[in-house]
């Protein structure tokens, strides 16, 4: 058993039918997890608006105003960067960071231990004062501040394996060694940032890792370099707390991406998180949803994922 959490509001961040995060994503994968009886393993979680206080747990109070201003005032872009809005993406973008704080709730309150989040808009673009690569607010990074300023937790991981870099994530975090952020990313690719050489500054040096790779990263290429690096960082860490930026525009045929992960690669990763998150005993786990734009091999992806964290052990 999981949480999962969506909502239909998830669907009213219109950012126009051509756009490539459209709701149709979402849609999709909410279709094929009732058509292949997932449901029946999971709890169904609503989502509650982020308190303005958690917020700024993460996000500068300024950038704050100006997303308010902006989506009330009808623009259809962001002005800090290249993420498509519209009047109720300020809406829906609070709800999509508190349903995650909520997810998050549950499973520090419960025996569950594991929840994905089905949201947008993505975050792992967003930095504290600036919107940009479709995300507004950074989900994940909101998540982890909110772990360790409500429970106590000090040492917290973020695997992101989206196909592009979480370049907001790993700002937020770069002088942070309460946070271990590893990325598997194609290079080059949008944003441009993730080289193997930022690694952290001050305090935060060493905990920050990159891993980037070329067009055409498949399963062994990927698994290889969870093995050989990612497993091995993890079991010095030891995370109390494993996040996971669920991208699955790394997943093959993606329009945006160049990867070719499959559904069995996405098991194998989800499988190989689980262990990294029993290294502590802690075994939590929350996955938020990123990016992927291949609207079959989305849903598909995540069906594999899900199913595996209901399953594994």
């Amino acid at each position: 058993m999981i949480y999962f959490l969506y909502d239909e509001l998830f669907l009213k961040h219109e950012t126009g039918e051509f756009h490539p995060e459209n709701p149709q994503r979402l849609i999709s994968i909410y279709t094929r997890l009732r058509s292949r009886g997932i449901f029946e393993n999971v709890i169904k979680l609503k989502p509650e608006k982020i308190n303005y206080e958690s917020l700024k747990n993460v996000h500068d109070p300024l950038y704050i105003k100006k997303v308010e201003e902006e989506c009330r005032k009808g623009y259809s872009l962001l002005s800090t960067g290249d993420t498509d809005i519209c009047s109720s993406s300020n809406d829906v973008a609070l709800y999509a960071a508190g349903g995650v704080l909520k997810t998050l709730d549950k499973i520090f309150n419960s025996e569950i231990k594991r929840g994905f989040c089905s949201i947008r808009p993505p975050g792992h673009h967003a930095s504290a004062d600036i919107g940009m690569g479709f995300c507004i607010y950074n989900n994940i990074a909101l998540a982890a501040e909110h772990a360790k300023s409500n429970y106590n937790i000090e040492k917290i991981m973020i695997i992101d394996w989206d196909v592009h870099h979480g370049n907001g994530t790993q700002d937020i975090f770069y002088g942070d060694n309460s946070v271990l952020f590893v990325s598997t990313h194609q290079s080059p690719l949008y944003p441009g940032t993730g080289s193997s050489t930022e690694k952290g500054m001050g305090p935060g040096k060493g905990f920050t890792i990159n891993i980037p790779m070329k067009k055409g990263t498949g399963n062994d290429d990927i698994i290889s370099v969870f093995n050989e690096i990612i497993m091995p960082a993890a079991k010095e860490f030891k995370p109390e707390l494993t996040l996971i930026s669920a991208g699955f525009d790394s997943r093959k045929d993606d329009p945006l991406g160049g990867f070719l992960i499959d559904d069995d690669g996405f098991r194998k990763l989800t499988r190989m998180v689980i262990e990294i998150s029993e290294y502590s005993g802690s075994g939590k786990i929350l996955s938020i949803l990123e990016g992927g734009y291949n609207y079959d091999g989305l849903s598909s992806a995540v069906f594999s994922h899900m199913d595996e964290m209901i399953s594994g052990s």
